[in-house]
This record gives C-alpha cells, sequence and structure tokens, in this order.
C-alpha cells in the first residue's frame, strides 16, 4: 500500500507551510489518513492486542518515512538548502552584520531589480530553485560543468584558455548583466566593454604624447575571486544570500582535466573566479575597478599625466604641451603601490614606455601627432594592396579571406569614415560583403 502524493513539490511546500511545519503536516496527513496510533500503555495489552499494536505502529513508521521523503523532496525544489564545498549558505532569512547599510535605497539609486529571496532570482532568471542551485554549485572535482573550454592563440605563442557558458547559464548571465552590472557605476577613465566606449575612445584619450606608458595588470580576471565579486554585488545593495547566488553564477574555478579510470574529472586549480568567456566577466572588472581608476586618474591628473584603462591594459601618457619635468620613475612607482593596495598586480614584462620619434599606439591606434588616432600605416598598405589585387583577378594570399578583409575595413572605417567607406565599397563590388 502507498500513499505517496501527486502534489507538485511547489504546492506541497505551500501546504507544509499552512499546516505549521514539516512535523505538524506530517501528523496532520497521517491522521487525515487513519494512519496515526494512539499511543497506549503496552504493559496492559494481551499478547494478541500487542502485536496488533506493534503492526499499527510499523505502518505508520513507514507512511511517516514517506511523507518525510515528499517533504524533504518539496523543501529541495524550493530551497537551496547547499551550494558546495566552502561555501556558507543558510536558507534562514536573518540579518547580517555585514548588510551594506540602507542596502534598498542604494539598490534602488542604481536601479537594481528588487531582489531579495533565492525564489525571486529564480523567477527572474526563469528557472526553478533546483536549476538555480545546480548552476551556482561550487565541486571541487566536478565530473561535468556547465561551461565548455577551448583555447585561443595569444600574441606570445602560448594559448588562452576560453570557459564558454553553456546555453542556460549563458543566458542567466546576460540577465545579470543587461539587468544589475551594468548598471553599477563606473569610473570615466574606463574605456573597454561600454556603451559608447572603445579602443578609439581608449586611444583618443592619448593623442598627441609627449611620453607614453602603458602597463597590464597580472592574471587579471583570475585575481577576481567569487568572493570579490560577492562583494560587489553587496555594495551596490543586495544582501548576503542574493550576492552568494549572484557571484557563483558569474565565476567558476580555473579546472584541469584529469582521467581516472576511464571517467573524466574536472579538478579546481584555485577559488572561483572570473572566466575568460562569460558575457559578465568585463563589466563586472569595470565596477569592481571604480576605486582603483578613481586613485590613478587622480594620481596621473596630479603629476600632469593623463589616464585610461581597457580591460587590464593601463594606459598613462604626458601631452606634448606640457612644460615641467615628466616625474615618470614616481609615476611608476606610485601606480604600482596603487595597483597593489587594490588587490592586483603589475605585469612587470609587459610594462612599456614609448617616446616621440618611435610609434606610439594606445589598442592598436597610433596615436602620435595632431589629429585623431588612426590604424597603422601597414595595415592600410596591405589592405590598400589587397582589394588592388582582387579588383585585379588576383587570387587572395594563403590564409586572407574577403570577410577578413572586411572587417580591416571596417576598422579603418572607425577611425577614417571616408577611406573606410571607399575600401567598403570596393569590397562590396568583390562580393566581400554579404
Amino acid at each position: 500500500m502507498t500513499t505517496a502524493t501527486q502534489t507538485d513539490p511547489t504546492t506541497l511546500w505551500r501546504l507544509i507551510v499552512q499546516a505549521g511545519g514539516t512535523k505538524a503536516y506530517i501528523d496532520g496527513q497521517l491522521r487525515e489518513r487513519g494512519f496515526l496510533v494512539t499511543r497506549r500503555d503496552a504493559d496492559q495489552m494481551s499478547d494478541r492486542e500487542k502485536d496488533q499494536y506493534k503492526k499499527q505502529l510499523k505502518i505508520e513508521a513507514e507512511e511517516r518515512r514517506k511523507l518525510k521523503r515528499e517533504a524533504w523532496v518539496a523543501f529541495k525544489a524550493n530551497h537551496i538548502v547547499h551550494l558546495g564545498e566552502g561555501v556558507f549558505w543558510t536558507d534562514e532569512s536573518t540579518p547580517d552584520k555585514w548588510d551594506t547599510p540602507n542596502s534598498e535605497e542604494r539598490a534602488a539609486e542604481n536601479e537594481l531589480p528588487a531582489l531579495d529571496t533565492p525564489d525571486q532570482l529564480a523567477a527572474a532568471l526563469g528557472i526553478t530553485i533546483p536549476q538555480l542551485r545546480g548552476m551556482a554549485f561550487h565541486r571541487d572535482a566536478a565530473t561535468s560543468l556547465h561551461y565548455a573550454r577551448f583555447t585561443i592563440p595569444k600574441r606570445d605563442g602560448t594559448e588562452r584558455p576560453i570557459w564558454a557558458p553553456k546555453k542556460r547559464l549563458k543566458a542567466a548571465q546576460r540577465w545579470i548583466l543587461h539587468h544589475i552590472v551594468e548598471r553599477f557605476p563606473v569610473h570615466g577613465a574606463a574605456q573597454g566593454f561600454l556603451v559608447g566606449r572603445s579602443t578609439l575612445s581608449n586611444a583618443a584619450v592619448h593623442a598627441n604624447p609627449k611620453i607614453l606608458l602603458k602597463m597590464d595588470v597580472k592574471d587579471f580576471f583570475p585575481t577576481v575571486t567569487w568572493r570579490r565579486v560577492k562583494g560587489v554585488f553587496r555594495r551596490a545593495g543586495y544582501r548576503d544570500r542574493i550576492a552568494t547566488l549572484l557571484a557563483l553564477l558569474c565565476t567558476e574555478a580555473p579546472r584541469e582535466v584529469v582521467q581516472v579510470e576511464g571517467k573524466t574529472y574536472y579538478v579546481s586549480l584555485g577559488p572561483r573566479c572570473l572566466p575568460q568567456g562569460a558575457p559578465t566577466s568585463p563589466a563586472i572588472t569595470n565596477a569592481l575597478c571604480l576605486r582603483l581608476d578613481r586613485r590613478l586618474a587622480g594620481l596621473a591628473a596630479k603629476l600632469g599625466w593623463r589616464y585610461s584603462r581597457y580591460a587590464d591594459d593601463m594606459t598613462f601618457s604626458l601631452p606634448a604641451t606640457h612644460k615641467d619635468k615628466p616625474r615618470l620613475g614616481a609615476l611608476l612607482g606610485c601606480v604600482r603601490r596603487v595597483v597593489e593596495a587594490e588587490g592586483f598586480e603589475v605585469k612587470d614584462e609587459k610594462t612599456r614606455v614609448h617616446r616621440t620619434g618611435g610609434r606610439q599606439s594606445v589598442t592598436g591606434l597610433v596615436v602620435n601627432g595632431e589629429g585623431r588616432p588612426r590604424t597603422p600605416r601597414k595595415l592600410r598598405r596591405e589592405l590598400r594592396a589587397a582589394i588592388h589585387n582582387l579588383k585585379a583577378g588576383k587570387p587572395l594570399k594563403e590564409g586572407e579571406s574577403l570577410a577578413r578583409l572586411t572587417g580591416y575595413a571596417a576598422y579603418v572605417y572607425m577611425t577614417d569614415p571616408t577611406l573606410g567607406k571607399k575600401w567598403l565599397g570596393e569590397l562590396l563590388g568583390a562580393g566581400g560583403i554579404p
């Protein structure tokens, strides 16, 4: 005989809450179904009565276990319960001493969606609580991931690992990006991954420099751990539970693929951090670097320099009109101290100083002299030759394609609309643009 309910977990949990808790619900169900046994003194029973009483208690115990299992399934369908190794979680909505003062007001000022419970977050993302828990859950040794791994070549010949989120997680990250992260305050010196800003706007900050200083942040994304990401969400106005879930959804541990007895494991090599490939990662770094950018911009201005940052590339330039001493050494030392104080590290081998007399470029665009930043002469010369050969009926060089040439022409158009439009038109005539 079975008494398993056909009620869906969400409705069942609502009934449990209405009953006053799991124990009250189970006792009520046992009573309603006739399984709840009235306790009596067995010493006053005959042997036959004792046997019957024991059978009734046994049946009640079996039914109670079934109801407990159903209640647990209902609880897990409506609560996070646990998020894995090293992650503190409580389903109790209790005040936290680390909550941002006036958090609701701060979230409202940033026009962030009101999210107070995991249920509200799951509903906003269009998923269930179990799906939310599954995407946020951390395992040091996982047999499957919500990311697909591939590599792209770097300029130094090494491979850069990219962890691209799979469909459901990517949709969740895009919702978080558009409805939350893009509304965080960002400093004006940040030029990457923002509407209206680009490599061109970044280069334009440093037009006609006397001295150009370029520095990189070492291991930029891996340095931004999930706890730092959680801090960003908390400062924005979200309480601990929501900030924890958002941070876990936007991060993943760097992992190594290991084969053990024919089974594949993805073993974490460190704490969860921003993955290169997640749509939320660049925007989160912009929000996280608000104070870094503010400090470096203030430092640069004090010494007569200009400053901008494109992702992990920090650029400083001394205008050609600057008459005082450059104080380059003071700038280098102070930048290093500020970067380290903000939890990052300068990549020494990528630090470069470019003076007048040689080519000065910022995010791929030449900034020497007067006028707008421009694409390198070599690129324009090669593109002009390729278009000429194409019009003459000659084959393209090995590894070249019409799509690639069109991309270069669009790149030129960004800095020189007249020339770029001319070349795009010529490529259109050659069938290079759909």
